[in-house]
C-alpha cells in the first residue's frame, strides 16, 4: 500500500510540473539572468530556472530545445511538456539554430547516416530519418528533400567552411504520417500550403502553381509571389492615391532617407510624402527602372512589441510560411549612386501592408 502511495505521488507530481495543456508556458530568468524557467499564464513556475539562455524558445507550447548542465557538463535535449527528453545526440539546426516547434512536431539528424526526420509533441517518431533536408510542418504538410548532394562553398571566398547548399535530388511533398502525397513537388519556399485546393484538373488561377497528387488530384498553392505582384500591379498602382495607401499601410512606418531610420504613424508619413512615395513606386513601370521582388521574414529587432508578436514563433523567428515579407527593391539602370529605393510589405490577415520605406532619390521627412 505504501509503494502505491508513493507511485501516485510521483504521478501527481510529475503532471502538476508538466502536464498536458493548451496552456503556452512563457520564460523568466533566475535572480542574476544567467539560466532560464519557464511559467505558466497564472505566473506559477512550472520549470525553475535552469537552461542555458544559449537557443532557448521565450515560448513553450509541447516541445523545446534546451541547453542544461548535467554533471557539469552542458547537454543539449528536445523537452516535451510531459518532461520526456529525446533527441540528445540528433538535435536539427540550421545556421546554428535548433529546430523550433511547429504544429506540435520538431525536426531531427541523425548524425550517423546525416538524415533527417521529425518527432511528434510526444518524442515519437512520426517521420523516419531519411531525407536530407524536411521543413517545418507546414498545414499538416512538409516537403522533403531525397536523393542531393551536398556541395560546401567556396573556403576563398566564405570563412566558414561548414555552410554547404544542396544540390539535385528531389522534392516530395508529404503529411505527418510520411504518406506521400506528392511525388514531385517543388516548394522554392514561396509556395503558401495553407492554400492549399484540390481540382480534377490544373487550377485556373495564374498565381496557383498545380501538381499531380498520388490520388489523381491536382493540389494548387497560391505562389506568395506571384500573389504579391498581381496584387501591386491589379489594385495598390491601379488610380493610385492617398487613401490607396494609407489602407495598404500598416499603423506605422519605419522610413529612412538620407540619416537614421525613423517611425512615424502611417497617415501623417503618407500624407508629408506622397508625391515622392507616388513617383518611386510607379517607377516600376519606368523603362528607365528597374525592379525586384524579395521574400523574407519579419526582423525581429526592427519589430517588436505586442502588436508584432503573432508573427514570429516560439523562438522569435518570422513565420515567413504564413506572413512574409515582401521587399520590393526599384533601381535605376545608370546604376548611379544612391539610385535604388525600397518599399517593404507585411502580409497580414487583412492583406499585403506596407511597413518600411527606403528612399534615396528624393527627399522624405
Amino acid at each position: 500500500m505504501k509503494q502505491l502511495k508513493l507511485i501516485i505521488l510521483l504521478i501527481f507530481i510529475e503532471t502538476s510540473l508538466f502536464g498536458q495543456n493548451n496552456d503556452t508556458w512563457t520564460s523568466f530568468w533566475n535572480n542574476d539572468s544567467t539560466l532560464i524557467g519557464y511559467k505558466d499564464k497564472n505566473n506559477i513556475v512550472k520549470i525553475p530556472p535552469q537552461f542555458s539562455l544559449f537557443q532557448t524558445a521565450d515560448k513553450f507550447d509541447n516541445i523545446i530545445a534546451v541547453t542544461d548542465e548535467v554533471n557539469g557538463e552542458l547537454k543539449t535535449y528536445y523537452l516535451s511538456k510531459l518532461g520526456k527528453t529525446f533527441g540528445k545526440d540528433s538535435l536539427h539546426s540550421f545556421d546554428n539554430t535548433y529546430d523550433c516547434e511547429n504544429e506540435g512536431f520538431v525536426r531531427f539528424r541523425d548524425r550517423i547516416t546525416d538524415k533527417v526526420g521529425m518527432f511528434n509533441r510526444k518524442g515519437e517518431i512520426i517521420v523516419p530519418a531519411e531525407y536530407n533536408e524536411l521543413t517545418k510542418v507546414i498545414n499538416g504538410l512538409i516537403v522533403g528533400l531525397k536523393g542531393a548532394e551536398k556541395k560546401f562553398w567556396d573556403k576563398e571566398k566564405h570563412s566558414d567552411c561548414n555552410h554547404f547548399s544542396w544540390t539535385g535530388g528531389k522534392e516530395v511533398l508529404i503529411d505527418t504520417l510520411n504518406n506521400l502525397l506528392v511525388d514531385s513537388f517543388s516548394y522554392e519556399h514561396k509556395l503558401n500550403l495553407f492554400s492549399l485546393e484540390q481540382t480534377d484538373n490544373t487550377h485556373s488561377d495564374t498565381i496557383r502553381k498545380s501538381f499531380i497528387a498520388k490520388n489523381g488530384k491536382n493540389y494548387s498553392f497560391i505562389d506568395f509571389e506571384k500573389e504579391f505582384k498581381q496584387w501591386l500591379n491589379k489594385d495598390l498602382l491601379i488610380d493610385f492615391s492617398i487613401e490607396k495607401l494609407v489602407n495598404a499601410s500598416y499603423n506605422s512606418i519605419i522610413w529612412q532617407s538620407s540619416g537614421c531610420w525613423d517611425k512615424t504613424d502611417k497617415q501623417t508619413f503618407i500624407n508629408r510624402n506622397f508625391p515622392a512615395l507616388k513617383a518611386s513606386l510607379l517607377e516600376i513601370s519606368d523603362s528607365k527602372w528597374e525592379h525586384f521582388i524579395f521574400m523574407n521574414s519579419l526582423n525581429s529587432f526592427m519589430y517588436e512589441g505586442a502588436e508584432f508578436e503573432k508573427y514570429y514563433n516560439n523562438c522569435g523567428q518570422g513565420k515567413e510560411w504564413i506572413y512574409p515579407v515582401m521587399e520590393l527593391v526599384i533601381s535605376s539602370k545608370k546604376k548611379k549612386k544612391l539610385s535604388q529605393n525600397s518599399f517593404t510589405f507585411l502580409k497580414t490577415d487583412s492583406g499585403y501592408k506596407l511597413i518600411n520605406v527606403t528612399i534615396r532619390t528624393r527627399k522624405i521627412k
